[in-house]
């Protein structure tokens, strides 16, 4: 049973997280922010991981709370529905297009966190949402998920198209790193006996 549910409340957000790794991408989030459900179902979609966020934010001050502490439960969630990674293929990579936009992911589910982002977006805004949070959202996703995660931007001019790709590129990578690998059975992907 790879699942997880994850509650996190501060004063400035209460979220709930659930997640299915052998899941079928069927997603439902509600956040608030709009462009960041988007962003959110086409994880969920892309990484066949069924998923259901429900957020509530200070968002009268703006959006960061609410996108960093998502990526915070939902990297939170991811771990524990890890267990100890037995039988996983661990890495994922995917180069994806989304029309000029051209992003590659690559991770490993080490339980070494660390972010290597190369990805500038042109604009400050995707309609009202700063696109900054995108790195913010991965940044507290790879921390608390214990993953290893680079994000590239190869090409691409329009930011709601890199953006996109991002997302779906990162799902892709996930979906390939959770998957049992058929030849290992339940062993611990690692010389080490641990991750």
């Amino acid at each position: 049973m790879r699942k997880a549910s994850i509650k996190r409340k501060t004063a400035e957000t209460e979220i709930t997280v659930e997640i299915d790794l052998d899941g079928t991408g069927r997603y439902d989030n509600a956040t608030g922010i709009g462009f960041f459900d988007h962003m959110l179902d086409q994880l969920a979609r892309h990484a066949l991981i069924d998923m259901t966020v429900r957020a509530k934010g200070d968002l009268h001050i703006d959006d960061h709370h609410t996108v960093e502490d998502c990526g915070i439960a939902l990297g939170k969630a991811l771990a524990r529905a890890l267990g100890d990674k037995r039988g996983i293929r661990r890495y994922g990579s995917c180069l994806l297009p989304m029309d000029e936009a051209l992003v590659r992911a690559a991770l490993d589910l080490s339980g070494r966190p660390f972010l290597v982002w190369d990805l500038d977006l042109p604009t400050a805004k995707i309609g009202s949402f700063d696109t900054e949070l995108v790195r913010e959202f991965f940044t507290a996703f790879a921390m608390n998920g214990g993953i290893t995660l680079h994000v590239t931007r190869l090409a691409g001019a329009n930011s709601h198209h890199i953006a996109e790709a991002a997302f779906k590129s990162v799902a892709r990578a996930l979906r390939e790193a959770v998957e049992p690998d058929p030849r290992k059975g339940d062993a611990i992907p690692s010389t080490k006996g641990t991750l």
